[in-house]
């Protein structure tokens, strides 16, 4: 066959896995539904969220998704139990891009050192002066409600780690995948790799279910398996309020005595704003392609490279969600039709993996996972400057050759393209 045919026959097949949702069928899930794709959280100054469109969650009696994501927007002060230490005051300072759910440029520290036999340790952070201490914490917070309560690096941990905020648009499709999807593919990364690659999953426990585990998809260690999980954590961690789920200050010096815990409190429809968050989150669409730049050839060409070239192995393209009607989360949650059986392409296989990036930092996992990370979900790529876990990579190409180890091949075979086609994988990636 001559090269301009096989050029042809890549771009016919391009062209029919573009217009089938831009991406391959993942073995073993089914036929499922189109999710439903759009930026359509706008943030807004006056009545948040009025604007906003859901991707059809059902609501409970006197519950609408405006208010939900009016709740995520909402910014606490240390009346409403803010700290003591904390890193932002609502969930939109670190997830707005370009609307409200999305992520930004806003990052967070971790820090740790390693024992005698290489296994990471979480530090003890001494403030107020060394009269108070906060044990086992790997997060330092950049903010507090006074300076007696205000957290610095101790010189003893030298690990020193940033994390980028994620974007949680789509995330409810994604608590919605079942685990032994996620399973799946990680049993299958061997084989498509020839042993290279090997994604770890972890089970995590669910808050809301005490007693009860599932495979982590959240955080960049996947940390949590649950949304509620995720909202109760990030709550407590990220702004200092406390919950039903985590109603333990991480310290109380210069807290209000008044204020007792859990500061997070049902309202008139019986929702706690960890409900509300979790309820946002999932109600909230993928987010979309640029259609017009994805149908260019060039785009068209890219993506088929993209598969070729090895990426689609940790970044896969196509998972369909659970059944609707299933029961996760330890029983808690029943996956309703708006997240059930539907196509999602988040361009990530939710695993752990070892790619020579990682930062020893170990978060609900084994000692292994330390110098792993979850691959990034691509959705939404075009509306990031900073790129990788640490935000310190400035453009596509820079990502591109940081990945090593266990991406080592898909790097080299990234090299090994011409010009014209690294200009077309770039440009497929500019169109996420």
């Amino acid at each position: 066959m001559s090269a301009s045919r096989k050029l042809a026959v890549v771009c016919c097949l391009s062209l029919l896995l573009l217009l089938s949702g831009g991406a391959f069928q993942l073995k073993g899930t089914g036929n499922g539904t189109e999710a439903p794709a759009g930026f359509s959280t706008p943030t807004l100054s006056e009545d948040p969220g009025s604007k906003s469109v859901s991707n059809g969650l059902p609501m409970l009696p006197g519950e609408t998704f405006g208010d939900d994501q009016a709740t995520f927007e909402e910014e606490d002060g240390i009346d409403e139990g803010l700290g003591p230490v904390y890193n932002s005051r609502s969930c939109t300072d670190c997830h707005q891009n370009p609307v409200t759910g999305g992520g930004s440029q806003i990052t967070e520290l971790r820090i740790g050192h390693f024992d005698s036999k290489g296994k990471f340790v979480n530090p003890t952070i001494t403030i107020n002066g060394g009269l108070n201490t906060i044990p086992n914490r790997s997060l330092i917070n950049d903010r507090s409600v006074c300076p007696e309560a205000s957290e610095r690096v101790p010189l003893t941990e030298y690990v020193r780690a940033f994390r980028m905020s994620l974007n949680v648009l789509g995330d409810g499709f994604v608590e919605a995948i079942d685990d032994n999807t996620l399973i799946s593919i990680a049993a299958q990364q061997p084989g498509q790799s020839g042993g290279v690659i090997k994604g770890e999953y972890i089970t995590v426990p669910v808050l809301e279910a005490s007693g009860t585990t599932r495979v982590g998809r959240f955080g960049w260690k996947d940390q949590h398996g649950s949304l509620l999980s995720f909202s109760a954590d990030a709550y407590l961690n990220e702004q200092g309020i406390t919950s039903r789920l985590l109603p333990t200050d991480t310290t109380t010096v210069c807290k209000d005595p008044n204020i007792g815990d859990p500061e997070d409190h049902t309202d008139e429809i019986g929702m706690a704003d960890i409900d509300h968050f979790a309820s946002f989150i999932r109600g909230t669409m993928v987010p979309p392609v640029d259609a017009t730049l994805m149908a260019t050839p060039d785009a068209v060409a890219g993506q088929a490279l993209f598969t070729t070239i090895g990426c689609a192995t940790c970044h896969v393209t196509s998972i369909t969600t659970a059944p609707t009607g299933t029961v996760i989360n330890g029983g808690t949650f029943t996956v309703p039709d708006a997240l059930g059986n539907k196509i999602i392409h988040p361009y990530s296989d939710f695993l752990l993996h070892d790619i020579g990036t990682g930062d020893g930092v170990v978060q609900n996992g084994p000692s292994d996972t330390g110098f792993k990370m979850r691959t990034a979900p691509l959705w939404g790529l075009r509306t990031h400057d900073r790129l990788m876990h640490d935000g310190f990579s400035g453009s596509r190409e820079e990502a591109i050759l940081r990945h090593g180890n266990e991406a080592k091949n898909a790097r080299k075979a990234y090299l090994g393209l011409s010009n014209t086609q690294r200009s077309q994988l770039l440009t497929f990636l500019n169109a996420l």
